[in-house]
């Protein structure tokens, strides 16, 4: 896709400075951009390359004041990082090959697929399956019996979506996704050995959800494992059965939910987290990287941090003291021989 600086400043409401008629072809990153590149500047630890890039055109927010001449066209708006997801999407829809079902896709005949929707190849789509309209189904995807998929969603090479799932609209599975496989649930026996619980329940992943490579999202033991709607889930995450993550919360990789556990709407989950099934975690809770969480959150708008995991501001004060132990250990020694070499007890 090629585009002018003039129509970009028009798509995105901005103000131009410089050759309304500079072409862009691709979007870059600012220190690697090209001639024919577009670039943006949103940190301002990166405005150096401000003055060194060769992109031809260059977003930034109308508040910038350039400390020295710069040589791409500028586009000022009020908001960089909103701006450039809407000009990379259009960027990244320029690339659609458009409405193709592969002819080594192995499709049900009493499977349905929507009108515009494209099929790579090795994709398998079982029987009773109904995919939406304009989606786009990357290679090495399966998609089991009666899965429910709706429409402009984008499901990445080897996802893996077993029966009885469903997917709402504007979806993205990222790679080597597993959506629906058994829980991890076991009945112990009087030999010790493990008898294997079934799993009859789904996966239920509602609208504007994205779902990182390699996440696993277990299907329910009964009822339905929920993903509720704007929910961000990134790479190599583990969602057992039964849980419930509210609208818009996202959870950064490695994280961990055990089972029937309910996660609230507008949560931010840090990487590495792991969480105790079976309990509640309220609104609005951020929990730092590396928390473990062993009871549930009930206040709203709560920041926690540590394994077992405190409230944020207490766990700071006390890691300030607990990281200098060795040192007051050696000064309550010290105190305690002064206190003996006067004659005190301790």
């Amino acid at each position: 896709m090629k585009v002018t600086a003039a129509q970009l400043a028009h798509l995105l409401d901005g103000s131009l400075e410089g050759d309304p008629e500079a072409v862009v072809s691709r979007p870059a990153r600012i220190e690697e951009a090209r001639s024919g590149d577009l670039a943006f500047l949103d940190n301002p630890k990166y405005e150096s390359y401000a003055y060194t890039t060769n992109a031809s055109v260059l977003l930034v927010h109308e508040s910038f004041q350039p400390e020295r001449p710069i040589a791409p066209t500028l586009i000022r708006v009020a908001d960089v990082r909103n701006s450039l997801a809407l000009l990379l999407e259009k960027f990244d829809n320029s690339l659609s090959n458009g409405s193709v079902i592969s002819e080594q896709a192995s499709i049900h005949e009493r499977a349905r697929i929507g009108i515009g929707t494209s099929i790579g190849a090795f994709v398998v789509i079982e029987e009773g399956a109904i995919i939406g309209d304009n989606c786009i189904i990357y290679p090495q995807v399966f998609i089991g019996r009666n899965v429910r998929i709706g429409s402009n969603c984008k499901i990445y090479p080897g996802v893996r979506l077993h029966h009885d799932c469903e997917v709402g609209d504007n979806c993205i599975l990222h790679a080597n996704a597993v959506i629906g496989g058994d829980g991890f649930g076991f009945a112990p026996q009087a030999d010790q050995s493990w008898k294997k619980m079934p799993h009859v329940g789904n996966v239920v992943i509602e609208n504007d959800v994205e779902v990182g490579s390699c996440t696993c999202i277990d299907r329910a033991a009964m009822g339905s494992t929920l993903i509720r709607s704007g929910v961000k889930l990134d790479n190599l995450i583990h969602i057992a059965h039964n849980v419930e993550v509210g609208n818009n919360t996202a959870i950064a990789a490695q994280a961990g939910i055990a089972g029937s556990t309910r996660i609230g709407e507008n949560c931010l989950i840090g990487g590495q987290t792991g969480i105790v099934g079976h309990v509640n975690i309220a609104n609005g809770t951020k929990t730092q990287a590396q928390s473990g969480l062993s009871t549930g959150v009930e206040e709203p708008n709560t920041a926690v941090f540590g394994s077992p995991a405190i409230e944020y501001k207490n766990y700071i004060r006390s890691y300030v003291i607990f990281k200098q132990l060795p040192e007051l250990q050696k000064r309550v020694r010290e105190l305690e021989k002064a206190l003996m070499a006067l004659g005190g007890k301790v």
